[in-house]
């Protein structure tokens, strides 16, 4: 069964603009690149309604983060509404939602990727390691009971397969390597499940 989404606290009309200026900052300019005096003068607030909102930038961090991930869940949920019978077009649905997503959600790649490599090896035990770690264990398991239910011969070995399709395609639009990679992964996703049914 895949991780649900933590509880996200309901935020003040000022905690909703700190976290929206964060939000915007973090993915654009980088986590370090950013101070708590940047972004408290974006949200036009105080530092100290920064700090009473979230106490500490790591945690806003965090929630910046998760609530990149709840949006991404809920454009991936109506996504999968469109295609509800099993087989490989509801697989294939998640790359169909990073299709529609990307451009417009993330330009510069995955928050989460950018986030984690950005703060190092993890050693000093920061907040942000299992938030990041959450999600894409919450993707992985999603593609395996896609697989699953799909009826997927190794549904454990597929899900791997698209999982690093995507994240390759993920990392690719960071980079911007060369065009669509969504679109690129998709088709070797959806060559590999003819395989699957054919072999």
């Amino acid at each position: 069964m895949t991780q649900p989404v933590p509880d996200l606290a309901p935020l003040t009309p000022g905690g909703r603009r700190v976290l929206d200026a964060a939000s915007r900052l973090f993915y654009e300019r980088g986590i370090h690149a950013v101070g708590v005096d940047t972004i408290a003068e974006a949200a036009g607030v105080t530092k100290k309604t920064l700090y009473d909102r979230f106490g500490s930038k790591e945690a806003l961090v965090v929630s910046y983060l998760q609530h990149r991930d709840a949006r991404w869940r809920a454009h991936v949920a109506a996504q999968l509404e469109r295609v509800p019978e099993p087989g490989p077009a509801r697989i294939l649905s998640i790359f169909d939602a990073a299709i529609s997503w990307s451009d417009e959600n993330s330009p510069k790649g995955c928050s989460a990727i950018n986030a984690r490599a950005e703060l190092g090896d993890g050693a000093d035990g920061h907040p942000v390691f299992p938030e990041v770690s959450r999600q894409k264990v919450w993707l992985l398991d999603l593609f395996e009971e896609l697989c699953t239910s799909g009826g997927i011969r190794d549904p454990h070995a597929m899900a791997q397969a698209m999982m690093l399709l995507y994240e390759g395609a993920i990392v690719t639009v960071g980079m911007a390597t060369f065009a669509e990679p969504f679109r690129i992964a998709r088709t070797w996703a959806d060559a590999l499940l003819a395989q699957d049914r054919t072999s």
